[in-house]
């Protein structure tokens, strides 16, 4: 974690930057939600490090390969490319603790975090944490950035589960706005 790094936007994958599909194997079922590249495209245009951070237990429980994984993200990859919206950098995490056994880097936890901070030169307490469930905005709790959930995805049914001090918002074109109306990066 470096202090006095550049401040990042964290998004998950699935249901804030790409429709919800369970456990997307085929790279030709890549869909953007609408709004996601322009947002992206905002977050960088300020200074922000845009970091992909997503959760891929599918690996783990044996429902597609690795492979299938990176397929899928380079299908993402180009879209974005190609709105000139891709991200600084992309991790994941291919475990599930029922099978492969704990780790550092699922989230909740800050393994991806820690890795972006180190390779990019971050302050994690300074950025954004923006995802669908509970667990992509805990870890701004953990490092003292803040949290936004989107209600695209699992969000609206994430809503409940929440602390207060998360900022809820529609979608990922709508956390970018907040960030960008109320924070100077």
């Amino acid at each position: 974690m470096a202090e006095g790094g550049r401040a990042a936007a964290f998004l998950d994958r699935d249901g804030t930057i790409i429709a919800e599909a369970d456990y997307l194997a085929d790279p030709e079922e890549v869909r953007l939600i609408p709004g996601a590249a322009a947002a992206i495209r905002s977050l960088r245009a300020a200074g922000l490090a845009v970091v992909v951070v997503t959760n891929q237990s599918g690996i783990a429980k044996g429902l597609y390969a690795e492979e299938d994984y990176r397929a899928v993200a380079h299908r993402l990859d180009a879209v974005l490319a190609a709105a000139n919206a891709l991200p600084d950098r992309t991790y994941y995490c291919p475990h599930h603790p029922e099978v492969s056994g704990p780790c550092d880097c699922r989230k909740p936890d800050l393994g991806m975090y820690r890795r972006a901070a180190g390779d990019l030169d971050l302050d994690l307490s300074a950025s954004f944490f923006v995802g669908d469930k509970p667990s992509d905005v805990i870890p701004a709790e953990q490092v003292g950035g803040m949290g936004i959930l989107v209600r695209t995805g699992h969000g609206k049914a994430s809503e409940r589960r929440i602390a207060t001090a998360v900022e809820v918002v529609d979608d990922l074109a709508g956390a970018a706005r907040w960030i960008l109306e109320r924070h100077s990066i």
